[in-house]
């Protein structure tokens, strides 16, 4: 059995620094704007309404949330005690240099470009008329739960002359 553990604790230290997809809340904490993890997608909440059970029951929450990359709508109940998971979401924006059969050329703070990131459908046309129009564009990049899309494309801040 000892055999068995070494392995187990070699695979999670493999797992990115340590820095967690998602932190338990207690279901009674969460707030419309937040986000949360109903069935294993990371979500932003859109309604949170509590209800009183019976004279020994417990308030249950009944959450409605929007899936923060595809817009669909889902919803969960549960007892306002339990804790729920709620995604670790950062949001970070790139320069957007070209396109490349669908591909972003995503240029970071340091100056390296990442070409790993494919541009959503709905935005290239937009994305293309900024590169023609002005030669770069900002983009913003949600990532959440080891998933990263592109979610908007816009003028760069102080563009449009230089």
């Amino acid at each position: 059995p000892t055999k068995e553990m070494s392995q187990d604790e070699e695979t999670f230290e493999n797992v990115d620094a340590g820095a967690s997809l998602t932190y338990p809340m207690e279901c009674g904490q969460v707030r419309k704007g937040g986000y949360l993890v109903v069935k294993g997608f990371p979500c932003k909440v859109v309604d949170v309404s509590v209800s009183k059970t019976g004279k020994h029951g417990h308030a249950k929450c009944s959450i409605v949330a929007l899936d923060i990359f595809t817009n669909k709508k889902l919803e969960l109940m549960s007892p306002s005690t339990h804790n729920v998971e709620i995604p670790n979401v950062k949001r970070t924006q790139y320069t957007l240099t070209m396109l490349e059969d669908g591909y972003a050329h995503l240029m970071m703070d340091d100056g390296t470009i990442r070409e790993d990131l494919k541009m959503p459908d709905s935005l290239i046309e937009e994305a293309e008329k900024l590169l023609d129009k002005e030669g770069e564009a900002q983009t913003d990049v949600l990532q959440a739960m080891g998933k990263e899309q592109i979610m908007g494309v816009r003028v760069m801040p102080g563009g449009g002359g230089d």
